[in-house]
C-alpha cells in the first residue's frame, strides 16, 4: 500500500505506528499552545504543519501493477498518468488476455489491462485526450476511452505483440507505430481469401491422402498448424517481389512433408514413390542438380531437401532451399544462416566481401520444444549481430503444437512462452493463432517489414496444435488425454476459414466441395503415377559413384620462389602511420630475409605464404575461430592491431593482383553454431576455401553432431559436397586431457566411402602443399572435406620447419619417410610407423641414438584415405624385415591405431610382426600431471628405439 505521493517529501514519512500517533497528539497540544511543545517538534509544526492533514489512506487500488498507485482522492492530472500507465500496461501485458490459443484451455490474464485497477472509470478516460494515449492511434478516436478500447482491440486479438525487449529506441517506437496503427495488416479481395482458402485446402488435403493412403506410415503432419505454408507463402513472396535472389528454409520434420510439396513444389509423385519404400529413378534428378539429390545411401523422406527456381512478374530467379536436416531438429539453424551468408556476400575482389543482405533471407522454423529445448538455438542467435555471421536478419517461425513429443510445455520448458529465449537477444516476438489465416498474414508481413528496415532477426510464434501423435503410429490420449478430448471436436482451420468466407458471401458450400474433390483427384492420379513407376528389385549395395571413389588427381602446389618472395614482401608492409606492437613487428620482421635462404619456414609462416597463394589464384578465404586473427597460441597474427588506436590493419587484403576475397573472424566461444554455420557458408559458396578452426581439438567435442550428421555422411545421404577444412589443434605436451586430443579417433572411425580427408603433419611444407591441394579441389568432383590435426609445440619448433626448396619444388606427401634412416635396406629389421607431434619427438630422440641401421621410421602424414600403395612400395625394399611397429601419443583405443591396425597387417609381408607402442587403453586422453605425462612419454619414445 503507498501514501500520496507529496507525503514522501515531508518529514513525517519516518513515523508510524504509536510514534505517529504520538505526534498527532503533540500537534493537538500545539495547536492549543505553540510554546507548550518541546522546542524541535515546535519547529517541524510551524514549518512542515499537521501531520494528521498529509496522512491519506492507504490506497486499495492498482494492485495489479505495484510500481504505479492513484492517490485516494486522484485528480485529473493524476488520472492522465493512471491511463498512460493502463495504456503501456496494455502494451507489455495484452498478450497475456489475447485470443493466441486456438483450443481456448488456458486461462488468460486480464486483470493488468483492467480500468478499475487504476482507479478509472469510463468517464474519466473521456476527458483525456486519445493522442495522449496513442499518438499513433486512428483519428477517428473521440478521447481516451476510445484509444485505451482500441489498444485493447489491437493487442488482444489472436495476433499478439511482444516488444518491450527490444531497446532500440527507434525499433520500439516504429514497432508500437505499425502495431496501432495496423497499417501491416492486409486488406484481402474476394480473390486472394479464395486463393488462401484453397491453399489451405490443398494443405490438409495432401495430409488427407497420405493418412488415408499409406496407413501407420510416419509422416510427422503439418495438421494443427496448416497456416505455416500460406506463413511461409506470404514471407516468400514479400521477399521475391522485392529482388530477392535466395530464400534459404531449415526445419525439423513436422510438417516438412507439406512444405516439400507446397513451398519447394516438390512433385507429389515422387514423395508418393518414397512411401514405396522403392522410389522410382527416373523421378530422382543427378547429383547437383537442381532438385532432390539422394547421394547413394539416402535418407528418410521427411530429412530430404529441395531446391526450386521461382520467378516473379519481372523479378530475377529466385532460388528456393530446403536444407537437409537430421532428426536433431535445430541443428540446421546455423546451417541455412550460412547458406545465407554466403549467398550474401561478392567474393570476386580483395578485402571483406561486399554483402547485400537484401539478396538473400533465412527462414528458420523450430519447434516448439526444441526452441528453448536445445542450446544451439541459444548459440545461433548469440551470431544474429556479430560483423562475421549476421545475414541482416532471420526470420524464426516457432510452429508451435504445445507438446514435444508427448510432453507438456509445463514439463519442457521453464518459461511461459516457447519464444521466451529470444528476448535475452531484444528479438520482437508475435504470437499468432494458427487458426486465422489472415492474422497469420499480418505476422508474415511485420516480420517482413522490420528485417527489411532493421536487418535484424524477427520470432512468429504461430500457436496450434497437433491434430494426431507424434508420429501416426501413437495415440497421443495415452499421454495426453485432457488436450486430445479437445482437439477430437476442434473443426480444422480450413474448415473454419471456409465457414468464414461462406458467411460472408464469397464462396458457397457447393463451389468448397468442388475444390476438395479436384485435390483429391489430382493427389490420386499423382499417385497412380508413382504406383505404376514402382522398381522392385532395390539396388542393395548403394555403392558411391566411381568418381567419389577414384580418389584425388594429382595437383601442382608447388610455388616459384619470386612468387613466394612477392607475396612474403607484400604480407610485412603495412603503412608507415600505423604502429604495430614493437614485440610483434619484430618477430614478423624475422621472416624478411627467410626466402632468401637464411633460415626455415616455420608453421604460421607456411600458412600465410599458402593464403597469399590461394588468393592469388582466384580463391577467397573464409576463416574463423576462437581467437583465430591472433591464433591460440600468438602464432598467426593475420589482424594487426594499431597498439595507440587500435585500428585493424590486415595485409592479405593489400596483395597485388588479387580479385578474391579474404576474411578471418574471432568466432563466439562456441563450436556447435559456428561449425554448422561454416558447413553451410561452404555448401553454398563451393568456391571458397572454408576454414574452422578449434581452439583445441577435444573443444570440436561440442559440434560432434556436424560432423556426424552432415559433414561425415551428407554426400552419402543427400549428394551435399563439402571442401569445409576443420583444423584442430593436437599434440600431447602434457597439458591434461581436454589440451592434448583432438580426437582423431573419431573421425577415423567415420572415415569411408573417401568421405573426408583426416592428416596429421609433421611439417610446414607439409601443411603449405595440403592447404593449396584443398583448395584446389573445391568446385571438383573430387571435393571432400578436410580434418587437419594441428600442432602446438610444432608451431615454432626447428624440426617441424621446412626448407624454401620444399615449397618451390616439393609437393604433399601422404608418407614421409624419415631422413637419415634406412639407407642400408639389409640392416634394417624394424620399421617404425607414426603420424603427427610423435614424428618430432622421435627425431628429437635420434641424436640421443647411434647404430641405428636397424630401424626405418616412417610418418604417415595423411590417415584416410590411407597410404596403403605407398607404404607398400616402401616397406617391400626391406627385404630383412621382422616387424611394423606403430607408435602414438595417444592410449590404445584412440589416436590412429585402431584405424591403422588393419591396414598395417594387410601390408606386411609374411612372417613380419604387426606391433603397438603407446599408452594402454585409457578412459581418458592423457595424463593431468605434466611430470607423469613426461614420464609416460619418455616411455614410448624409449620402446621405439629399444629391439
Amino acid at each position: 500500500m503507498s501514501k500520496k505521493a507529496s507525503y514522501q517529501g515531508t518529514p513525517w514519512h519516518n513515523f508510524s505506528g504509536p510514534n505517529l500517533g504520538y505526534v498527532i497528539e503533540v500537534y493537538e497540544q500545539y495547536l492549543s499552545n505553540p510554546d507548550s511543545v518541546e522546542p524541535d517538534l515546535k519547529q517541524l509544526f510551524d514549518q512542515w504543519g499537521a501531520p494528521a492533514a498529509i496522512v491519506e489512506e492507504e490506497s486499495t487500488k492498482g494492485q495489479a501493477d505495484v510500481s504505479f498507485q492513484l492517490p485516494t482522492n486522484p485528480n485529473l492530472l493524476s488520472k492522465m498518468v493512471a491511463a498512460v500507465k493502463l495504456a503501456d500496461n496494455i502494451r507489455t501485458y495484452g498478450h497475456l488476455a489475447a485470443d493466441i490459443n486456438p483450443l481456448d484451455d488456458k486461462e488468460k490474464e486480464n486483470r493488468r489491462i483492467e480500468l478499475s485497477e487504476y482507479n478509472l472509470t469510463e468517464e474519466d478516460l473521456k476527458q483525456v485526450p486519445a493522442s495522449f494515449i496513442s499518438p499513433n492511434a486512428p483519428s477517428n478516436l473521440q478521447n481516451g476511452l476510445d484509444a485505451i478500447n482500441h489498444l485493447k482491440k489491437v493487442y488482444t486479438k489472436k495476433l499478439a505483440f511482444e516488444y518491450h525487449q527490444v531497446h532500440e529506441l527507434e525499433e520500439k517506437n516504429w514497432l508500437q507505430q505499425q502495431i496501432e496503427s495496423e497499417s501491416f495488416y492486409p486488406s484481402l479481395t474476394k480473390e486472394q481469401r479464395i486463393n488462401l482458402l484453397n491453399r489451405l485446402s490443398e494443405v490438409e488435403g495432401f495430409e488427407k491422402f497420405l493418412h488415408r493412403t499409406f496407413v501407420g506410415q510416419k509422416r510427422f503432419s503439418i495438421e494443427g498448424v496448416d497456416t505455416l505454408i500460406p506463413l511461409m507463402d506470404r514471407i516468400i513472396s514479400l521477399t521475391v517481389e522485392t529482388g530477392t535472389r535466395t530464400v534459404n528454409i531449415g526445419m525439423a520434420h513436422r510438417g516438412r512433408l507439406n512444405v516439400l510439396a507446397h513451398v519447394l513444389e516438390k512433385p507429389y509423385k515422387m514423395i508418393f514413390s518414397e512411401f514405396q519404400h522403392a522410389p522410382n529413378k527416373d523421378l530422382i534428378p543427378s547429383e547437383g542438380s537442381i532438385g532432390i539429390t539422394y547421394g547413394w545411401t539416402g535418407d528418410v523422406k521427411y530429412h530430404l531437401g529441395a531446391d526450386r527456381r521461382l520467378k516473379r512478374g519481372s523479378t530475377a530467379n529466385t532460388r528456393i532451399t530446403l536444407a537437409n536436416n537430421p532428426s536433431h531438429l535445430e541443428v540446421v539453424g546455423p546451417i541455412v544462416d550460412g547458406y545465407t551468408r554466403a549467398a550474401q556476400e561478392n567474393r570476386g575482389k580483395s578485402g571483406y566481401p561486399e554483402q547485400d543482405v537484401a539478396s538473400s533471407v533465412a527462414i528458420s522454423v523450430h519447434g516448439d520444444a526444441a526452441f528453448p529445448g536445445e542450446g544451439i538455438g541459444q548459440e545461433t542467435l548469440n551470431m544474429g549481430q556479430l560483423k562475421g555471421y549476421n545475414t541482416g536478419g532471420t526470420i524464426h517461425i516457432i510452429a508451435n503444437n504445445m507438446i514435444g513429443f508427448t510432453t507438456e510445455s509445463s514439463d519442457s520448458r521453464s518459461t511461459k512462452y516457447a519464444s521466451d529465449i529470444a528476448k535475452g537477444f531484444e528479438i520482437p516476438i508475435v504470437h499468432v493463432n494458427a487458426d486465422d489465416p489472415e492474422a497469420v498474414f499480418a505476422a508474415a508481413i511485420l516480420a517482413y517489414k522490420y528485417r527489411q528496415k532493421f536487418h535484424k532477426d524477427f520470432v512468429i510464434d504461430l500457436i496450434g496444435y497437433r491434430r494426431f501423435g507424434h508420429n501416426e503410429m501413437d495415440e497421443p490420449m495415452v499421454t495426453n488425454p485432457l488436450m486430445y478430448n479437445i482437439v477430437k471436436s476442434h473443426p480444422t482451420v480450413k474448415e473454419i476459414y471456409a465457414e468464414r468466407l461462406v458467411e460472408k458471401g464469397l464462396i458457397s458450400k457447393e463451389e468448397i466441395a468442388k475444390m476438395e474433390s479436384d485435390i483429391q483427384e489430382r493427389l490420386q492420379k499423382e499417385y497412380d503415377t508413382a504406383v505404376s513407376g514402382k522398381e522392385e528389385d532395390h539396388d542393395i549395395a548403394m555403392n558411391p559413384p566411381e568418381y567419389v571413389m577414384n580418389g584425388l588427381q594429382q595437383y601442382k602446389t608447388n610455388v616459384g620462389i619470386e612468387e613466394l618472395k612477392t607475396i612474403n614482401s607484400e604480407l610485412l608492409q603495412w603503412p608507415e602511420s600505423f604502429n604495430v606492437f614493437q614485440k610483434l613487428s619484430r618477430i614478423l620482421k624475422r621472416r624478411e630475409n627467410i626466402l632468401d635462404g637464411e633460415g626455415k619456414i616455420e608453421w604460421a609462416h607456411a600458412e600465410s605464404l599458402a593464403f597469399g597463394s590461394i588468393l592469388k589464384e582466384g580463391t577467397p578465404i573464409r576463416f574463423t575461430g576462437q581467437d583465430s586473427q591472433r591464433g591460440t597460441f600468438a602464432q598467426r597474427n593475420l589482424v594487426l592491431h594499431d597498439e595507440k588506436t587500435g585500428e585493424e590493419f590486415i595485409p592479405m587484403h593489400h596483395l597485388s593482383n588479387v580479385n578474391s576475397s579474404f576474411v578471418v573472424y574471432n568466432s563466439p566461444l562456441t563450436e556447435a553454431a559456428v561449425v554448422g554455420f561454416e558447413y553451410g557458408y561452404n555448401v553454398f559458396a563451393p568456391e571458397t576455401l572454408v576454414i574452422w578452426e578449434a581452439q583445441f581439438g577435444d573443444f570440436a567435442n561440442m559440434a560432434q553432431v556436424y560432423f556426424d550428421q552432415f559433414i561425415s555422411s551428407g554426400r552419402a545421404k543427400w549428394g551435399q559436397k563439402s571442401g569445409l577444412v576443420m583444423m584442430l589443434p593436437h599434440g600431447y605436451e602434457g597439458q591434461g586431457p581436454e589440451h592434448s586430443s583432438g580426437r582423431v579417433e573419431r573421425f577415423l572411425q567415420s572415415a569411408a566411402e573417401n568421405n573426408w580427408t583426416v592428416a596429421n603433419l609433421s611439417t610446414s611444407a607439409q601443411y603449405f602443399h595440403l592447404l593449396r591441394r584443398q583448395a584446389a579441389t573445391l568446385g571438383t568432383e573430387g571435393v571432400k572435406p578436410l580434418v587437419l590435426m594441428t600442432p602446438k609445440s610444432l608451431l615454432r619448433h626447428p624440426l617441424a620447419s621446412s626448407t624454401v626448396d620444399e615449397f618451390t619444388e616439393g609437393a604433399f606427401n601422404p608418407v614421409l619417410e624419415q631422413t637419415g634412416l634406412g639407407q642400408n635396406k639389409e640392416a634394417v629389421e624394424r620399421i617404425v610407423l607414426c603420424s603427427g607431434k610423435v614424428a618430432i619427438d622421435l627425431e628429437e630422440h635420434l641424436k640421443n641414438e647411434s647404430e641405428l641401421d636397424w630401424l626405418h621410421i616412417l610418418r604417415v602424414e595423411q590417415l584416410y584415405p590411407f597410404p596403403k600403395k605407398d607404404i607398400e612400395t616402401i616397406i617391400s625394399s626391406y627385404p630383412n624385415l621382422k616387424e611394423l611397429v606403430w607408435v602414438q601419443e595417444e592410449p590404445k583405443n584412440m589416436g590412429g591405431w585402431m584405424h591403422v591396425d588393419p591396414y598395417l597387417r594387410g601390408v606386411a609381408p609374411k612372417g613380419v610382426d604387426v606391433k603397438y607402442t603407446g599408452r594402454r587403453r585409457r578412459s581418458s586422453p592423457s595424463e593431468g600431471d605434466p611430470t607423469i605425462h613426461k614420464k609416460e612419454q619418455n616411455r614410448i619414445i624409449q620402446e621405439a628405439f629399444t629391439r
